[in-house]
């Protein structure tokens, strides 16, 4: 009686599951719809200097509250500023704060939330108390008081905003990794005598990654948000430089004169926040074992 031998895996055979995981992103209509859209506003941050007819700051007094046309297809503001171009600068304004901002975030907090569901015990107590003590203060006001101790700025927003979302980034990442920690590959490398360090970043983070990366795409669209409230009460970026929030503040003056002044940087906003909140919910859909079965 001869003896069988299990079919060796190849390469594509490991990488399979990764192929079909993008498969079902792409066929989800939450992701493609949310990354469109997201795609769509990082060409317009990138290259919206490029695209910009007219210079951010230039101002005209012969055209001042000129309703859209052909030659302002957003109009212009109370000095002339052609509106368009201040959205698309505006854009680049509210995706560097965002991605950095959530950057610093995420890094900090995916490393305390690591730390925290891994070791347990008495880090784990000392670090999510000091977390609790930041979720007591409400988002925005935490932000506020940040920045009346670090003072005016964009780059001040941005630590602000990267303060208020550490938690949030520590709390997911600590429940993800405790679901995980005690899984039989963590336990096996254990028992082989790995560092923890190495199960830390090898074996727990991949495996609780999903969480992180519905949580992060979410968070962009809050920083958005905070970012152009922060501009709005005169925090983050300051004029003459073009903000989406820094417009709505101007705008405000003169809704019943010029509506389109607040509209078209509105508009802007709710279509960066819809963009990645579809994002996260398609991927929080897609990396959900129950809809990958269905």
């Amino acid at each position: 009686m001869s003896a069988t031998t299990a079919p060796r895996r190849t390469r594509s055979d490991r990488t399979r599951p990764g192929l079909d995981l993008l498969r079902k992103a792409l066929r989800h209509g939450l992701v493609v719809g949310g990354g469109a859209i997201v795609l769509l506003l990082g060409v317009v941050a990138v290259f919206g200097a490029t695209l910009a007819p007219y210079d951010p700051v230039a101002m005209d007094f012969t055209a001042r509250f000129a309703p859209p046309s052909w030659a302002h297809p957003f109009g212009t503001d109370d000095f002339g500023r052609d509106l368009f171009s201040r959205v698309l600068h505006g854009a680049a304004v509210s995706f560097q704060v965002a991605f950095i901002a959530v950057g610093i975030s995420g890094v900090a907090g995916v490393s305390l939330g690591l730390f925290a569901g891994y070791l347990g015990g008495w880090i784990d107590e000392a670090i999510m108390r000091a977390m609790d003590v930041l979720f007591a203060f409400p988002a925005v006001l935490l932000a506020i008081t940040v920045m009346a101790v670090l003072g005016r700025g964009v780059e001040n927003a941005m630590i602000a905003i990267a303060i208020v979302y550490m938690p949030i980034f520590a709390r997911v990442t600590r429940g993800a990794v405790i679901s995980v920690r005690d899984r039989e590959y963590v336990t096996a490398a254990r028992a082989l005598g790995t560092g923890h360090a190495r199960i830390m970043l090898a074996h727990v983070l991949p495996n609780a990654a999903g969480p992180i990366l519905v949580q992060t795409s979410l968070s962009l669209a809050f920083a958005i948000l905070a970012e152009a409230a922060l501009s709005f009460f005169g925090l983050g970026t300051q004029p003459p430089d073009p903000s989406w929030g820094r417009m709505l503040a101007e705008g405000r003056a003169f809704l019943g004169q010029a509506p389109w002044m607040g509209i078209f940087p509105g508009l802007a906003i709710m279509a960066a926040v819809l963009g990645f909140n579809l994002l996260g919910d398609g991927l929080r859909d897609v990396l959900d074992p129950r809809w990958r079965r269905r």
